[in-house]
Parts: C-alpha cells; structure tokens; sequence
C-alpha cells in the first residue's frame, strides 16, 4: 500500500522546548503524519503549543493513547529513560533525542524496555542525516584520519550536561559510524570555562583498524563552527556543515606524470597551470548537496519508514549507546585533570 494509501501516522511529541517545539512543527506539518498530542510537565507551555498546532496537550506521557504509531522523546537527558521506557513497554515506538540517557545504566533500560515491549528504538544523532554525511558514505570513502571541530557560542542551553554530552557526542557518534570500528586508545583534553561542567573539549581516538580522529568541540566560541575533514588514500573530503557545502579532492587521470612534472615549476609557472592541476592532475570536485532535506525532517522520515515498514532504524539503541559510552569515557578523563 502507498504512502498515500495508509492512514496517517499517528504521532506525539514529549517535551517541547527549543528542541521539542521543531519536532512539534515538523509532525504538524507532514504530509503523512497527524500530530496527536504534545506532553509537557510546563502545562501552559504544551497548552499554548498545542493550542496553535490543534492537538492535544498532556502533562504526563503516561496518559498519551495507545494507539500512537510513534513519540519523539525531546524532554530534558535526564528523564529520557522514564518517559520513552514507559512508551516502549507499551510498544509504542520512540525516537529519543540524543544522548539516549543520561548515564548507562539508564540507557541500558531503554533498551531492555524496547526488547520487552517490541517498541521500535531510534535515537536522535541528527547529523547522520547531514547531506555531506550521506554523500560521503555514498562514495564509499573508508577514512583513516578524520578531524572535526564543533564550537558554538554560549547559549544558556543544555547546562544539564557538558560540552562533551551536549555537542561532542554529535561528533563522536559520526567517528564511530564512518570509522566502523572499536576504539582502542584515547587521549582527552578540556575544562570548565563558563559553567561547573566542561566547556571545552578536545580528544585524539585511535581504534582497532588504525584509524584516527582528532575531535574538538567548545561551547565558549564567539564565533560557530561545524566542520569535518576526512583522509583517505583515496583522497580527502571536507564538509562544512553549517554551509551545507562539501569538497571532494583525488587523484586525477594525469596525477602521476603531474607529480614529476610540477617539482620542476616555479610559483608563476605553477600559477598559470592552475587548472591543469586541479582538473587533471587532481580532481577537485564540490558534492552535490544543494535541494538535500533538512537533516531533522530527513530524521523523522526516516523514523516514519522505519515504523511503518518495519525496516532497520539509521541509528540504532545500541548506536546510542556506543556513542554515550564513548562521551562517558571522555567526559570522566577531562573531570580527573587538573584545570
């Protein structure tokens, strides 16, 4: 049956603020879905939401009906496990915003709650849906190096959790995903600059096939960055997330001759060549990722085709998991050193 075909998806959002009011709009206003209600402990906060958007407004998601086909977890980290194991006991599937839980043992709940209750299990990690991320797996790159800097500037947001929890796990979600492979040593660096959690944090990962990422993330910047490079000996991709650009750059079909032939030219020489060296001796190319999907929008389809048709969510529990468990891990090396 075409999508046209069923039903719509019926569907509720648990938390809105910042976040939650996005998922709120985003459900409102898809062609296959019928936002059903919006739970908030704020009552008039889902009231004056769902007022606008016309559905209903709760202030416990243990009173949403039983017939909802899906429920976006956006409430704050540390009441995840409560309200999405509940719903996933009741087999109502969940996409819950990252990180899954705040620590392991809850993260660990939800998953048990999902297996128990056969709800399906998606975690919110966004920027598995960014163009520049789906282009490059698209191209089969198999990275050996990656480096990613994510710095934003002070939002009085999130203050539950630190830098590393809050922007880096967006981050280490994506190393672990493009990398495919466990990590085998780390070397982790930051600090508390404006609040009593880390700021700051940078990381260096090695894992078990040789790859290596160098991770930065700062919630005290002035100025906003999201950018990932990744290297190759195929060559090297940089994406600019922010942008919505990306760079493609390998070896062209001259590069072997071109190699020999420019140690022998002088920066003038060179400079009136420049396009015989980035057309053929390599090959300079910018990703096609203009009339791409929002990443959130493209996050919620895919929750939606996931429930629907039954097939594997892109980011799994257990990807949630991995990915808190790697923050964990660095969160805790930066709160033993001395700042």
């Amino acid at each position: 049956m075409s999508g046209t075909d069923q039903r719509p998806f019926r569907v509720a959002v648990a938390g809105v603020g910042h976040l939650g009011k996005i998922h709120a709009k985003i459900w409102n206003e898809h062609p296959e879905a019928e936002l059903v209600a919006l739970v908030d402990s704020d009552a008039a906060r889902a009231g004056a939401l769902a007022d606008e958007l016309g559905c209903r407004a709760l202030t416990d998601a243990g009173d949403l009906p039983d017939d909802l086909d899906g429920v976006s977890v956006v409430v704050s980290t540390a009441a995840h496990a409560d309200v999405a194991a509940g719903l996933l006991e009741r087999g109502i599937a969940c996409l819950v915003e990252k990180p899954l839980a705040s620590d392991l043992g809850e993260a660990d709940r939800i998953l048990a709650a999902a297996e128990t209750g056969g709800g399906l299990l998606a975690v919110g990690h966004v920027e598995r849906f960014q163009p520049g991320v789906r282009a490059v797996r698209e191209l089969g790159l198999a990275p050996r190096f990656i480096e990613s800097h994510r710095l934003a500037p002070f939002s009085f947001r999130s203050l539950d959790v630190g830098v590393v929890h809050d922007l880096m796990i967006h981050d280490l979600d994506l190393v672990l995903y493009l990398c495919d492979s466990e990590v085998v040593s780390m070397d982790a660096a930051g600090g508390a600059i404006l609040t009593e959690r880390e700021d700051l944090a940078s990381v260096r990962l090695v894992f078990e096939n040789g790859a290596r990422a160098s991770v930065t993330a700062s919630r005290a910047s002035l100025t906003p960055m999201r950018r990932m490079r990744l290297f190759s000996s195929e060559g090297y991709v940089s994406l600019d997330f922010q942008q919505n650009y990306g760079l493609m750059v390998t070896k062209g079909p001259e590069f072997d001759r071109g190699r020999e032939a420019l140690r022998e030219l002088d920066p003038a020489s060179l400079a009136q060549q420049s396009d015989w060296v980035t057309e053929e001796v390599l090959r300079v190319t910018e990703l096609e990722l203009e009339g791409e999907q929002r990443p959130l929008q493209a996050e919620l389809d895919s929750f939606l085709r996931s429930v629907r048709d039954g097939c594997e969510v892109e980011v799994s529990g257990a990807d949630g998991r991995r990915a808190l468990e790697l923050a964990d891990r660095i969160a805790a090396d930066i709160a033993a050193q001395t700042w």
